[in-house]
């Protein structure tokens, strides 16, 4: 799947529609129209969830909420904005409550961050394929960030470190939840699971693999393999790497001045 670009659009029209500080039909007096950009944004984020962000073009959204392509355009000016608005949409179903990331210990707290950004892509993939080296800076994306900097805060770690932090762990959970979808894609594409993938080349393995060669290899390849159910178990790695990080954490929030 490409990846999207956040901030490819008109940053002054993107950060109106954010914010929802721009004039528009919509707050004209006399009846509300039928069409604003909250329907078109969750037209857009419906259609992704369903058929990948490629899916989402500013035809195909227009066709999902009815209206001619032209109508679209007057209240959204192009995708890249589209993308900005979907992205910062669906952040906003992180901590409902508000208060997760910062109640118990500081191993909980990082944990649950962990946890929601999992769940949150797990459920948007074509989340993992929008770049956000330029952030949409709208409102749930600075309640994501605040919050999660909230978990952290408090630890003696400097605000670069805050920063650095949150930044680890959601990097973290990106690189493994990835591997979620990569193997669904995979059956998908090919029409078989990874068991009968793995039975269909199996003989072939067996004639060409040589464990004097790759000694190392052999001898744990098969018992990873047996235990894992796959060669990848991106739900293991994930339980087992946030551990991993979150003993790295605690040796850093120690002394912070490593």
């Amino acid at each position: 799947m490409a990846t999207e670009f956040t901030g490819t659009g008109d940053p002054a029209r993107s950060m109106a529609l954010l914010w929802r500080t721009s004039p528009t039909a919509d707050s004209r007096p006399g009846p509300k129209p039928s069409l604003d950009v909250d329907r078109i944004v969750a037209a857009a984020v419906r259609l992704a969830d369903a058929e990948g962000l490629s899916a989402v073009t500013m035809r195909r959204v227009a066709v999902e909420v009815g209206v001619p392509p032209m109508t679209l355009y007057g209240h959204v000016p192009g995708k890249g904005e589209l993308v900005d608005l979907m992205l910062d949409s669906v952040l906003g179903e992180l901590y409902p409550d508000e208060r997760v990331p910062t109640s118990g210990t500081w191993r909980a707290r990082v944990e649950s961050v962990a946890r929601a950004n999992w769940d949150f892509f797990v459920r948007h993939q074509w989340a993992l394929h929008v770049a956000t080296g330029r952030p949409p800076l709208g409102p749930n994306i600075m309640r994501k960030y605040e919050l999660e900097l909230r978990a952290v805060d408090g630890l003696g770690l400097s605000e670069v470190q805050m920063d650095l932090l949150v930044t680890l762990v959601n990097g973290f959970v990106r690189g493994t939840v990835s591997g979620v979808h990569e193997k669904a894609a995979a059956e998908r594409a090919t029409g078989i699971t990874e068991q009968q993938w793995w039975e269909a080349t199996a003989p072939y393995v067996a004639q060409v693999f040589d464990p004097e060669r790759f000694p190392t290899a052999a001898r744990v390849g098969p018992l990873a393999g047996e235990e894992l159910q796959g060669a990848v178990a991106p739900e293991r790695s994930f339980e087992f790497g946030l551990e991993r990080l979150l003993d790295g954490i605690g040796v850093l929030i120690l002394n912070p001045s490593r």
